[in-house]
């Protein structure tokens, strides 16, 4: 859960989504081309405050220690302060109880949103997907609570592998008043980036079709006088020929502007879709944990997905090219449909350990700055082997059945995706890659080609 320091708040913690990613293939791709970053794209994140976190020495009034305190010393703050020390040492439900009571002692909207957030990451903590999914939803629509940040919080990656996330997910998407248009402002934003041209093209479609209906509107009378005939009366055969391409114009126009629409939906859907891509953990030969976006001009994820008997073949083959593969910079990533083993988590808390917070760092500004550092970069290349583990494999397994589903696959049915080193998809489709044909298809990691490539 995202900390920050209460009563000053000055710790900013989330970040708004800003990557698109692609898709390319030689024999019937199930992911459908583009031109977008599929998980590594530069993201430029909003600062947001999100929730408080207690000081090192909480007030006596705040300390979960001191249950006798005066009813009329507690604030919202302080709840929420109590709560986070109490979920920090493992006491959930008493946390909990915190947080409901902070939304009874008239919070202003910073204090709400940090209650309301929190209760939801205790309720996802103790398997209530349900509930945290209502706490979250009003946090969404009446406290300004961005999406981003249930993307990639580490305690609510339980929460995300639910139905009730993908429910949730889709409401956001698709905006209103039950949740608000945050984040379908957001996904407009970066559709707006891959398709530049499309809302001058959309003004366009409306600016003639409109024209087109405003001759049709002096066509018709025209039309009905050549049809009565007489003196004065227009041709017959122009005025209808006028009236004929006037109405076939508005027909196409608005059957274009429709089909931009609809476009532009399911560009939406499937960055909503990449974006959980980008945040879907890795954990490397070190143990070191890191997200896909965290990989950028670094390797060339592979992932088999599919049934165990055809993912450990396929990575038995790969082994027999690993020299070549590692040469270019090929990393396997395998997601085993099924498996859906629990993640090894350490201490409990709203917010990552020291520990964890240097194996799994912000995707904010704070990860833009240290993603250029050259030293950071070395480090990060020197960790990295030829074969990664899946974190939450439960994500991973969903979203790969989403994405089959979206493209005519049959859930569940051997698939592997190839990533390009900017991000993109070089290659995707059924069954397992053939590693010989990759080998000489893939260009080494210090060619010409690949420096094109980052």
């Amino acid at each position: 859960m995202a900390v920050a320091t209460a009563p000053s708040l000055n710790r900013h913690f989330l970040r708004r989504v800003s990557n698109p990613y692609s898709r390319v293939k030689k024999r019937r791709p199930w992911l459908t081309p583009g031109d977008s970053t599929l998980y590594y794209s530069r993201r430029n994140w909003d600062s947001h405050l999100l929730v408080f976190a207690s000081s090192s020495s909480p007030s006596p009034s705040s300390s979960p220690s001191s249950p006798n305190s005066p009813t009329d010393d507690l604030t919202a703050e302080s709840c929420v302060n109590t709560g986070l020390n109490l979920f920090k040492r493992g006491r959930v439900k008493d946390g909990l109880v915190q947080f409901e009571t902070a939304l009874s002692l008239n919070p202003n909207p910073i204090e709400s949103q940090a209650a309301y957030y929190n209760k939801a990451c205790c309720h996802a903590y103790l398997g209530e997907g349900k509930k945290a999914a209502d706490c979250l939803r009003i946090a969404l629509r009446d406290y300004n609570l961005k999406f981003a940040t249930i993307l990639n919080d580490p305690d609510l990656a339980s929460f995300r592998a639910l139905p009730e996330f993908k429910e949730l997910q889709e409401e956001a998407r698709l905006g209103g008043e039950d949740i608000g248009n945050s984040f379908r402002r957001d996904l407009k934003l970066i559709s707006e980036v891959r398709a530049p041209f499309r809302g001058v093209r959309k003004f366009f479609y409306f600016a003639f079709a409109a024209a087109a209906g405003i001759s049709t509107f002096f066509t018709v009378p025209r039309l009905i006088q050549a049809f009565r005939g007489g003196d004065g009366a227009p041709d017959l055969l122009e005025t209808t020929g006028n009236a004929a391409i006037n109405i076939g114009g508005i027909v196409v126009l608005v059957s274009l502007f429709l089909w931009e629409n609809k476009k532009e939906e399911e560009q939406m859907v499937q960055i909503n879709r990449d974006e959980t891509l980008s945040r879907l953990p890795l954990r490397l030969s070190t143990n070191r944990v890191v997200e896909l976006v965290q990989l950028r001009d670094t390797v060339r994820p592979v992932i088999l997905a599919g049934k165990k008997e055809s993912v450990t073949l396929a990575m038995q083959k790969a082994d027999r090219f690993r020299t070549e593969l590692l040469r270019r910079g090929v990393l396997l990533v395998p997601v085993v449909f099924g498996e859906r083993k629990t993640p090894v988590t350490g201490k409990k808390g709203f917010g990552a350990s020291s520990k964890a917070a240097t194996s799994l760092p912000s995707i904010g500004e704070d990860f833009d700055t240290r993603a250029q550092s050259v030293v950071a970069q070395s480090k990060l290349k020197g960790e990295i082997r030829f074969k990664a583990e899946t974190v939450s494999p439960g994500e991973w397994e969903r979203w790969i059945r989403d994405q089959q589903t979206s493209e005519g696959v049959d859930p569940g049915d051997d698939v592997y995706i190839i990533l390009r080193l900017d991000g993109r998809v070089r290659r995707s489709g059924r069954g397992m890659p053939d590693w010989a044909e990759i080998s000489q298809e893939l260009p080494p990691m210090d060619d010409v080609l690949s420096k094109l490539e980052r």
